[in-house]
């Protein structure tokens, strides 16, 4: 069956203008000033007047924790949330049980999500101080990329950023996408004795930025930047979260052609470090979310492309694992339903344009990791599309949560905007409220030569 989009605000490739846009199967068939409706054939309709149709969000950073860690969140349940937040792609991280460090166990989490995602995925290939030879096998056409993050490199401790010696045996090497997660473990370590000397085991929340600090962060990522520029590597920075640190990065090439790029996380952009007082645990992130002036900072530096795209960095966790002192709360929280409105808050707010953030959230997602056919509004590519009412205000509740554990930062949270429709592959999977559940995302697909 086909659908026939109507007086759609379009926001795609720079520009915003009123069109029609025909789905049939899969694809974007034709985008135009006004289609006629098909003689023959089924057909739906949708009256898209006064909203906005941008292409779906790509989100290159979420741990939707399946398989092993099913009690907090998993595939069908985060995919949800997911596409009700206007998400139409996603790329998971390693980090699950068992971590994902052979080719096996990367290719038995694509059968999970064959069967239970709602958006298309793709799945980074783990590395590890003892896998160097099997990631190196990872298929460039078929995987995301390489990452360590959320796994430890040696002995239950470190992050592969701290291990320069083994950067340069990975970097010399792949010719696949490398995403690392960037902060300084001594600096770390001497920064937490400082404060459990002071407080103990109950350091305030307040003072992870203090811990996790900039220095920590820039002194890696400065490591990391040296080794990839030598080999001139493809590698990705996560979760870049200071000022400093995009001080470090080119904005003068196009994204498709950098060889190194960057992210910014909603959280990141949203939180400083004057909301611990009162979300403490709830905004407990590794990076650490840190000053209104590194806020301020990443969402210039992502305008003026020093930063490339937007993620989430969903981890999600339950209740009881996020309550506890300091060393107790474990870091990371739940985003992807509520990305998209976010970033249209600060386009309410006149930080970003429409399409500044469709540009850094799909257009330039697609461009970095080379995703074919994703990621624009373009006639003959996937119709991976979300339908948004920019004036129709709601309430973050735990009634219209739908992440598996139940909680958001953004608990309380009025965004002027909503999500109206989501479609992934041409199927309608979500509108207002009611999803399409038998219909399932596909495996992410990539050029060759990235």
């Amino acid at each position: 069956m086909k659908t026939i989009i109507r007086n759609a605000n379009v926001v795609n490739e720079g520009s915003v203008f009123v069109a029609d846009v025909l789905i049939a199967k899969d694809r974007i068939e034709k985008v135009a000033p006004e289609i006629t409706s098909p003689k023959e054939g089924r057909y739906m309709e949708i009256n898209a007047e006064g909203l906005y149709l941008m292409p779906g969000v790509i989100d290159d950073q979420v741990h939707f924790r399946d398989p092993g860690l099913t009690h907090k969140a998993d595939i069908f349940s985060e995919s949800k949330a997911a596409v009700a937040g206007g998400v139409t792609s996603y790329m998971d991280m390693p980090n699950t049980v068992p971590n994902t460090l052979t080719q096996e166990l990367l290719e038995e989490k694509y059968g999970l999500a064959a069967e239970k995602s709602l958006a298309n995925y793709s799945f980074f290939m783990g590395i590890g101080k003892d896998n160097l030879e099997e990631a190196l096998r990872t298929d460039t056409e078929n995987v995301c990329g390489i990452t360590d993050d959320g796994l430890y490199f040696h002995n239950d401790e470190g992050i592969l950023a701290n291990y320069p010696d083994f950067l340069e045996k990975l970097f010399s090497r792949t010719s696949t996408l490398v995403a690392l997660h960037c902060e300084d473990d001594s600096i770390i370590k001497r920064n937490t004795e400082l404060f459990r000397r002071k407080y103990g085991d109950n350091i305030p929340f307040g003072c992870h930025p203090l811990i996790r600090s900039e220095e920590a962060c820039v002194k890696a990522t400065e490591r990391v930047l040296q080794i990839a520029r030598k080999h001139s590597s493809r590698l990705h920075l996560f979760h870049i979260s200071t000022l400093a640190e995009t001080n470090l990065l080119d904005n003068k090439a196009k994204a498709r052609e950098k060889r190194i790029t960057a992210e910014a996380c909603i959280h990141h952009l949203w939180f400083s470090e004057k909301d611990y007082d009162q979300l403490g645990s709830k905004i407990k992130w590794n990076p650490s979310i840190k000053s209104e002036k590194d806020a301020k900072g990443l969402l210039e530096a992502l305008i003026d492309g020093r930063l490339d795209i937007v993620a989430t960095d969903h981890a999600p966790h339950t209740k009881e694992e996020k309550a506890g002192n300091y060393f107790q709360a474990n870091s990371g929280g739940p985003l992807v339903q509520h990305a998209l409105v976010a970033m249209l808050e600060l386009y309410h707010q006149k930080k970003i344009s429409l399409e500044k953030i469709v540009e850094t959230m799909s257009h330039k997602v697609a461009e970095i990791y080379k995703i074919k056919e994703r990621g624009y509004i373009r006639e003959g590519y996937y119709a991976d599309m979300v339908l948004v009412d920019i004036n129709r205000p709601w309430q973050v509740n735990p009634q219209n949560l739908l992440y598996k554990c139940n909680w958001s930062p953004f608990s309380g949270q009025v965004f002027t905007s909503s999500v109206t429709h989501t479609w992934v592959n041409g199927n309608l999977v979500y509108a207002n409220g009611k999803f399409a559940s038998e219909a399932k995302g596909k495996r992410l697909e990539f050029e060759k030569i990235r």
